[in-house]
């Protein structure tokens, strides 16, 4: 590599000097626009550092002379827009929810907003499409726990079950195998009987006098002589062929060994009264409510 500088007499230039395997590096200056916009760069990126939030601290950052950031932003956005919904939201606040389905306006409002609230807070658990999955009741069908008319599904979103609230729903499955209560052959034959009530196949020399025994004496006080549940205790229908859990056996003997208390939170308090209203008109619009 040649260490001296001379003339390319091709081009005309002046080279540096540096040569690798006969080929010379030019000693071409960068283009004056591309060094002054490189410099406004640095320029930039220095004011951007005491404008906007930019170097981490130990315990926090620089918040920039500005104070932004993306939560206020978000936050202030937020509130210009429920500003824009606040009278409609007041209007929604004081009617009934049977006024609500009755007037179109109220409805279409409820609705949009029930659906953007579901999708923030419910879609979580029973699905974007309010489906459901195992452990979490499909919110389309008409198979309620705790009732599906509009003021039950309200009741249930501002609740909860079993969520610490007061006022909260709070029937539980026990746990009858493991508290004593049936030995694991009448648990085999409880769960057969289940699947008996909704025409499922049971286990080869099941004894179904014996399974409407088990059932008589200890599971009718909830669901009921004929197994159709009772929404005041939220026993579910054992009848319909709609299952929470499963219906194979094994499911089955797990529920009633151990027992089930799946927990819906309360929502009253996290969100305002009107927007709960839009919820449950929400919900029962899905097309499961009664």
């Amino acid at each position: 590599m040649s260490e001296h500088s001379d003339i390319d007499h091709v081009s005309g230039r002046s080279t540096t000097g540096h040569e690798w395997d006969g080929i010379r590096e030019l000693n071409t200056p960068l283009p004056r626009w591309w060094v002054w916009t490189f410099y406004a760069t640095i320029i930039w990126a220095i004011g951007y550092w005491v404008v906007y939030p930019a170097w981490p601290l130990v315990t926090g950052y620089t918040a920039g002379v500005l104070h932004y950031t993306n939560r206020a932003a978000v936050a202030e956005d937020l509130a210009r827009l429920e500003a824009m919904r606040g009278e409609k939201m007041k209007v929604l606040a004081t009617a009934s929810l049977a006024d609500i389905e009755k007037d179109p306006a109220l409805l279409a409002l409820a609705r949009a907003r029930g659906k953007t609230v579901f999708g923030d807070n419910c879609a979580p658990c029973h699905g974007s499409g309010a489906t459901g999955s195992k452990g979490f009741p499909n919110l389309n069908d008409d198979d309620w726990l705790w009732g599906g008319t509009l003021d039950q599904i309200m009741q249930t979103i501002q609740y909860g079950a079993r969520s610490g609230n007061p006022k909260a729903h709070e029937g539980q499955m026990l746990a009858f195998g493991k508290e004593g209560v049936l030995k694991q052959d009448q648990v085999v034959t409880a769960a057969n009987y289940v699947r008996s009530l909704s025409g499922l196949s049971t286990r080869p020399g099941y004894d179904a006098a014996a399974g409407a025994k088990i059932f008589a004496e200890n599971c009718v006080a909830c669901h009921g002589e004929k197994g159709q549940g009772n929404p005041e205790l939220g026993a579910p229908n054992l009848t319909d062929k709609i299952w929470l859990y499963g219906s194979d056996e094994a499911t089955l003997i797990e529920t009633i060994t151990n027992g089930r208390g799946g927990v819906m939170p309360a929502w009253e308090g996290r969100l305002d009264p009107a927007t709960i209203k839009a919820m449950a008109v929400y919900v029962h619009s899905l097309g499961g409510g009664k």
